[in-house]
């Protein structure tokens, strides 16, 4: 066995007070980077929550505005105030700067003398209708 001629006691007592250490120390480095890599998922969560609590805390205030609330309320609504007329124009094309995905079309051959329910499925399933 040449290879171990190099070896003396104090080289083999070296290495095996090295192995040990190793051996002991394994596990609880192992723990170690796993709780901070935890830790930190633990951050960026937190990060995520604050920045979508902030988010809530604006839309918040501004519902604590009276003249967005109106506002929302005229244009998701169409409420007006007293005294005010609402015109409500169909069919009108309008020539905006924003191109708009429109619904699809409106079917026309809907048969008559059926319940409403009928009718709705009718339009819904029509096949006839150009997008």
């Amino acid at each position: 066995m040449k290879w171990l001629r190099g070896v003396t006691g104090r080289n083999l007592a070296v290495a095996t007070v090295l192995f040990v250490v190793a051996i002991t120390l394994a596990p609880p480095l192992q723990r170690y980077f796993a709780q901070r890599a935890q830790i930190n998922a633990l951050k960026v969560q937190l990060h995520d929550s604050q920045a979508t609590l902030d988010a809530a805390k604006n839309e918040l205030a501004k519902w604590n505005d009276p003249a967005y609330v109106a506002s929302q309320a005229r244009t998701r609504l169409h409420y007006i105030f007293p005294g005010e007329h609402q015109y409500i124009v169909i069919g009108a094309t309008t020539t905006s700067k924003t191109e708009h995905k429109s619904a699809g079309a409106i079917s026309t051959d809907i048969p008559s003398g059926l319940p409403w329910y009928s009718k709705v499925i009718s339009s819904i399933t029509s096949t006839n209708v150009n997008p």
